[in-house]
């Protein structure tokens, strides 16, 4: 009888160390001069010279950390196959919540768990997570990689990612500046993104009885694989312009990035206990995905409300007076965007957040 062997065991290092072998090239394409980590190392080095980052540099900068995964819309990628898309969800649930604070997004890792050796599969997730630091501007600087056979069903594997960020102590924002006559600009979401999904799988495949490989024809009769992949969307670029273009006054007063919990909720994060958002239904565009997945589940409207952002992916709170100029920036730059909501002095009830 031969003795256990690792291979024996579930984990191919010759495989596992082709894998290996095809990420340096993705993570350079996202890396610039401050990332100062030697290939092969044991950790990621950024250099901390702020000067001439973003704005005029930082006299007193905060880092900014966040982590986040791509939940069970995991699934659906293995089922059908696709693995890069979801990468660019992971960068995307981090770096959006680390915009939040105001801050530009310095660099990423990523932790990839699979259920065996698969550098095919490997390489297709790094390069989404890498088109997406691209995108964002922000440097894939490491990761891990574990082969945890037993721990996944074959061809199953999880995903989280970690960003840091960088913002000026007085230009953070935390939420604190929202004052009443604010104005709530909403900026499309690209659909589901990635919240939700254990909902979405329910009402699609349990009890709409479809499959990734159907076509929906009231959805531009593409794929429910197609459809549901959707990657989350980016929004560093828009939110940093707007950001910079105002120096001298800070007139973004809080960002929410919607997610898990859906506007009511999520936007209730940032608002302060002194003043209330009234935000009203029917001021933005709900892209058609989410009637499709209510009405393959029946799914109640508060529900929907409840889970998903229905069509609206970040929400920046701003001054009235520049409401106009910060909504035609955006425009712009292509970032879909509408009024979706006042401030005004809070109510008796300790309702933060109401959509009327």
């Amino acid at each position: 009888m031969s003795g256990a062997t690792y291979s024996s065991a579930g984990v191919n290092l010759e495989l596992y160390r082709e894998g290996m072998a095809r990420l340096p090239a993705h993570m350079r394409r996202t890396q610039c001069p401050r990332v100062m980590s030697p290939e092969g190392g044991f950790a990621a080095l950024f250099q901390l010279d702020f000067k001439g980052l973003f704005s005029r540099g930082y006299e007193d900068p905060l880092l900014v950390s966040c982590t986040d995964g791509v939940g069970t819309k995991l699934k659906i990628a293995v089922a059908a196959g696709v693995h890069h898309t979801v990468g660019i969800d992971l960068v995307g649930m981090s770096v959006n919540d680390a915009l939040c604070t105001g801050a530009e997004p310095l660099f990423f890792l990523d932790y990839v768990a699979m259920s065996h050796d698969d550098p095919n599969l490997l390489e297709q997730i790094v390069r989404g997570i890498a088109d997406a630091c691209v995108e964002c501007e922000c440097a894939l600087v490491g990761g891990e990689t574990a082969i945890l056979p037993d721990m996944y069903h074959d061809g199953e594997y999880d995903l989280a990612g970690f960003c840091v960020g960088v913002v000026e102590r007085k230009r953070l924002v935390d939420g604190r500046q929202i004052v009443p006559g604010d104005v709530a600009i909403g900026l499309a979401s690209s659909g589901l993104h990635s919240n939700g999904f254990s909902l979405v799988r329910k009402a699609v495949f349990d009890i709409g009885g479809l499959s990734c490989g159907d076509r929906v024809a009231a959805l531009g009769d593409r794929t429910v694989a197609e459809i549901l992949l959707e990657p989350t969307r980016l929004y560093a670029r828009p939110v940093k312009a707007v950001l910079g273009h105002y120096r001298v006054k800070q007139v973004v007063h809080g960002i929410a990035h919607i997610t898990g919990g859906g506007l009511v909720e999520n936007l209730a994060r940032i608002v302060p206990p002194t003043v209330q958002v009234a935000l009203e239904r029917g001021s933005w565009t709900v892209p058609a995905v989410f009637p499709w997945v209510q009405g393959l589940g029946s799914v109640a409207v508060d529900e929907m409300e409840r889970v998903f952002n229905m069509g609206v992916g970040m929400v920046l709170v701003v001054s009235p007076h520049f409401a106009d100029s910060i909504q035609s920036q955006l425009a712009d730059l292509g970032v879909q965007n509408w009024r979706i909501g006042t401030v005004r002095e809070a109510a008796a009830a300790d309702e933060r957040v109401v959509l009327g």
